[in-house]
């Protein structure tokens, strides 16, 4: 998987330079995470507009590897009932998936799910560690390429 991988872990980085989007290689696989504070508002599902270029240049480098699966995973801090923050992980990711179809990336390529609160990568005893918690990753996922 390296090269192909390896290659398209760069051009993201290339697209996204300065966007606070992460781009990690891990596994085989390219993960994108993408914070709050350049994403969703809190308790929203609705992306900030200022998103749009960021997902524009996402979808682009989708598009020239599409030998990659694209799995959509949303999250939130652990505020409020598992139920809420289920559906609201849910209609995140969803959110950024229509997005990625809208921009032409092929639906049958995306994969979403809302995973709540589980997966946390900061403590949610803090705002700054639960505003870090609220998020969608987009795991890009070889396909034999």
């Amino acid at each position: 998987t390296g090269g192909y991988m390896d290659i398209q872990a760069r051009r993201l980085r290339q697209e996204l330079v300065g966007t606070g989007v992460q781009v990690q290689e891990m596994n085989g696989q390219v993960r994108l995470i993408m914070p709050s504070n350049i994403t969703f508002a809190t308790d929203s599902a609705v992306f900030q507009t200022s998103f749009n270029r960021v997902l524009d240049s996402v979808a682009k480098v989708i598009k020239e590897y599409n030998k990659t699966m694209v799995q959509v995973n949303g999250y939130t801090d652990s505020t409020g009932s598992n139920a809420t923050n289920m559906a609201l992980s849910e209609r995140r990711a969803n959110a950024v998936s229509n997005y990625l179809r809208l921009q032409g990336v092929n639906g049958n390529r995306i994969i979403t799910e809302g995973f709540g609160p589980a997966n946390p990568i900061a403590s949610n005893a803090t705002a700054a560690g639960r505003e870090q918690n609220r998020r969608v990753e987009i795991v890009l996922i070889n396909q034999g390429g």
